[in-house]
């Protein structure tokens, strides 16, 4: 099989290889591109030089880069598998464990945190696993205006955190002035730094989330 270098650092396959274009497939191809040049470097002429075709070709399923970055978002809500959720348990052990996968996938791909989090995702799984939420949380005792107020609260704090910490995979965190344990500038503050790791109080902060959210019922 004739294989072509990719703008993504990888292989791309030759015309006569490569599967038929659609939106998934795009869209899975932006995101890849994403992840290896990082969202500034991204184009649609990068993007259909990976996908072997001319840029233009792109247009025919996305109106423009906005609505490709829609459909990342979206690509990036599947990798959820929402599915595989325990709607069966309780409304506390279904929101912790959708806010914990939706954190470490969009951790997954650090340089796309900030595209899911500037749009709405309007798939229909996202639509259906709305539904679902509100539904459950109506079943615990909620209102439906309550049960929506939750699922957001909990979006927002989770897609914060994962921005706040893609920032520091992205390296913000060599750039710390945090002084080091022998300098006489070391104080409370950065001894409680050493004594955490950055990401531990995502546990602490939902925990508190939900338990405030119980006593509404």
């Amino acid at each position: 099989m004739t294989t072509h270098k990719s703008t993504a650092g990888g292989e791309r396959q030759s015309p006569s290889a490569r599967p038929p274009l659609n939106r998934a497939y795009i869209a899975a191809a932006a995101l890849a591109l994403i992840d290896a040049n990082g969202l500034g470097n991204f184009s649609m002429r990068k993007l259909g030089s990976g996908l072997g075709v001319d840029p233009m070709a792109v247009y025919r399923y996305f109106r423009d880069q906005e609505e490709l970055f829609d459909g990342i978002a979206e690509a990036l809500f599947d990798e959820l598998d929402v599915d595989s959720l325990p709607w069966d348990s309780t409304w506390r052990e279904v929101t912790e464990q959708y806010c914990r996968r939706l954190r470490d996938t969009l951790l997954t791909h650090p340089h796309a945190v900030s595209v899911f989090a500037t749009r709405p995702v309007r798939s229909r799984a996202s639509i259906d696993t709305g539904v679902r939420i509100i539904e459950l949380l109506q079943d615990a005792g909620f209102t439906p205006a309550h049960a929506l107020q939750i699922a957001r609260c909990l979006r927002e704090f989770t897609i914060g955190h994962a921005l706040s910490l893609a920032v520091v995979q992205l390296g913000a965190q060599s750039r710390s002035r945090k002084p080091s344990s022998d300098s006489s500038a070391y104080n409370i503050l950065a001894r409680a730094a050493d004594d955490t790791e950055i990401d531990e109080h995502f546990g602490i902060g939902l925990t508190a989330i939900l338990d405030g959210f119980e006593r509404l019922t």
